[in-house]
């Protein structure tokens, strides 16, 4: 039998808190989870089964305390656990014909783990399924979930009902999050405890929702151990880029090609808003990139109610291909500008 280094296993320090041990877990086992290597199952599996059996130890406080404790003197604490083994079985023949009690203490069979595993902790603080009222842990509110939710500008601009279909993790239902159902590791979720699920939602999304923003839903998270009440999920907003418009905060900015004529003589042109297209007045002798505000057409204000506003840059268009008779013309304006100098 031969020491199993289940730090090294899980790539974590000693030291590691227990969030850490259970992060890198959920990282290695979605990475060599058998059906994620259909080219390599056989070694994918080996390897999935000695994460599962480090997750097992280091993410239970007992167990863990206890595989600290055992160090390099492994080897003595293996000999005095094969002979309480030993005395355990002996008390079983001893008493094992009356009314059953002679099974109490005694091993439920092969853990599917390894010996190593077998020899210090089966049995101390398995995680127990659920099962009939008073024969099990309290329910316990199932955990928060996250996903992601791609909105495009304009529809963080109208907000309202939107029906959405998603990938999420949940409890395995098989296993009840154990990982191992009857000894063995669960077929369902593969040792893992969890399972992903497509599920539609229909999300309420508030006006002027900002990238990066979090929308709860309610009790749409994971299922709670011991059919306890489910956790909530909460949907990161992520906001694809748009053609038109760039959001700063509250406002948008847009760029708006013109002709220089508009800008020099003055003009009134069409901008597009979110709301639809509206006419802007641009003043005589405007220079190119000048920046105008149309004030309340930008995106609704989440906290304080009403809007931002839309800054529009004027982009003067030269004009191309000049005919013979336009480019006299412009060498005739040049050399009035010319002689005012």
């Amino acid at each position: 039998m031969n020491y199993k280094d289940y730090y090294a296993i899980l790539g974590v320090p000693k030291t590691s808190a227990e969030k850490d041990i259970k992060s890198a877990y959920r990282k290695l086992a979605r990475k060599w989870h058998p059906d994620a290597n259909p080219d390599n199952a056989r070694a994918a599996e080996e390897k999935f089964k000695d994460i599962q059996e480090a997750y097992e130890v280091l993410g239970d406080p007992e167990k863990r305390r206890k595989y600290d404790v055992l160090g390099s003197d492994w080897q003595r604490a293996a000999r005095e656990a094969e002979q309480q083994r030993s005395y355990r079985a002996q008390q079983t023949a001893d008493f094992g014909n009356f009314g059953g009690f002679g099974n109490a203490g005694a091993s439920a069979g092969p853990s599917g783990f390894s010996d190593f595993f077998d020899m210090f902790f089966s049995g101390i603080g398995r995680r127990p399924a659920a099962g009939p009222s008073g024969f099990n842990s309290p329910p316990q509110r199932g955990e928060d979930l996250e996903s992601t939710i791609e909105l495009s500008l304009h529809d963080a601009f109208e907000g309202g009902k939107k029906s959405v279909t998603l990938q999420v993790e949940d409890i395995c239902q098989r296993c009840h999050g154990t990982g191992t159902d009857r000894n063995r590791i669960c077929t369902q979720c593969h040792g893992t405890g969890r399972v992903r699920e497509t599920k539609k939602f229909d999300v309420t999304i508030p006006r002027g929702v900002r990238d990066g923003q979090r929308i709860r839903l309610t009790g749409q998270g994971a299922s709670g151990p011991n059919n306890g009440p489910r956790g909530d999920l909460y949907l990161i907003v992520h906001l694809v880029g748009d053609e038109h418009y760039e959001r700063k905060g509250d406002d948008l900015y847009l760029d708006l090609p013109v002709s220089i004529y508009d800008l020099i003589l003055g003009a009134e042109v069409r901008v597009p808003t979110m709301n639809g297209d509206v006419t802007m007045t641009i003043p005589a002798g405007t220079q190119n990139n000048k920046m105008l505000r149309l004030s309340g057409k930008g995106m609704p204000k989440l906290k304080d109610g009403g809007y931002g506003d839309e800054y529009v840059r004027l982009i003067g268009q030269l004009p191309t291909n000049l005919t013979d008779k336009e480019q006299k013309l412009f060498r005739e304006l040049a050399g009035l500008r010319n002689g005012k100098r």
